[in-house]
């Protein structure tokens, strides 16, 4: 990658094209990477804002702070994905992937708000590595929340939904 003081390479660059694209077709609202000298911090305060991006050395970089919460389209009356997480019932991801409401995108949803599952009934799906994984119901009961848009990317032990 490219050195403090020096040009960015077009391997850096494409790069940097990469995470920015990442981020706009994503929930993210901020990408924060680091790697030997590198350091590029991709952020959007909302989906209509300009992308920026930062490269600069190690030494030259403060300690990077606390990452935010992130929430797409916050709305005060709804439970936030970091509030759902404590939840008793909130079911969290098992993994890092890709998360799908929908067995596929021509299809209904597997559940939606108000119904009524039974345990091991399968409620989404998680694809990561080109694997599709069935994110099952724990236990019985009925759908309060569905806390992730379908085709969204989810991180591990963030909440997906919420049985009660």
């Amino acid at each position: 990658m490219a050195k403090e003081n020096s040009e960015p390479t077009a391997k850096d660059l494409k790069f940097v094209k990469e995470l920015m694209s990442l981020l706009e077709d994503s929930n993210l609202t901020e990408i924060d990477f680091q790697k030997g000298d590198l350091g590029i911090s991709l952020s959007k305060s909302n989906p209509a804002a300009a992308v920026q991006h930062v490269m600069s050395a190690p030494a030259a970089m403060a300690a990077p702070a606390a990452p935010a919460a992130v929430l797409s389209q916050p709305v005060a009356t709804k439970e936030t994905p970091a509030d759902a997480s404590a939840h008793p019932g909130a079911v969290k991801s098992p993994m890092v992937g890709t998360a799908y409401t929908r067995p596929s995108p021509d299809a209904d949803t597997f559940v939606n708000v108000g119904d009524k599952v039974k345990e091991g009934d399968t409620v989404m799906l998680i694809e990561a590595m080109k694997t599709f994984n069935p994110i099952v119901a724990p236990k019985s009961g009925k759908i309060e929340q569905i806390l992730v848009d379908d085709a969204s990317p989810v991180e591990f032990g963030e909440a997906l939904f919420i049985i009660v």
